[in-house]
């Protein structure tokens, strides 16, 4: 199992160039997790895409019903005091300290793309293209 955050996911379900990275990434570990903020934001992606024309609202409902399935049993609430403190000395959002925050309680690594993240938690996250079991 790994933690994903909600841009893998997003590759992952929505056709783009970064797609293939993330297939390989569910072919690698096919059991993802990630904190309940993750709905919300997928939620936002697809709300941009129906805003720009890009999808309908038909396929929004479906992506998002596939991305609930994917995630089923593997989202957590965590500690608003753990992701304080974490963002605390960083330039990361709280946003994003969830997704560290899981993957430190579970002690998994954290699957990601977003370059801040890899900067300031290296020993958490671990880029799409580099991820391997």
């Amino acid at each position: 199992m790994i933690v994903v955050d909600t841009n893998v996911i997003a590759y992952f379900l929505l056709p783009g160039e970064h797609t293939e990275q993330a297939e390989r990434v569910f072919h690698r570990d096919p059991v993802w997790a990630a904190p309940l903020l993750w709905r919300s934001e997928f939620r936002n992606v697809l709300a941009v895409y129906m805003r720009q024309g890009r999808l309908l609202l038909e396929h929004a409902l479906q992506l998002m019903d596939k991305a609930e399935i994917l995630m089923q049993e593997r989202e957590y609430e965590v500690s608003s005091v753990r992701v304080l403190s974490l963002v605390a000395g960083t330039r990361c959002s709280a946003y994003d300290g969830e997704f560290v925050v899981l993957a430190q309680d579970l002690g998994l690594s954290l699957v990601t793309s977003d370059a801040r993240l890899l900067a300031e938690f290296p020993a958490t996250a671990i880029a799409m293209d580099l991820f391997r079991i």
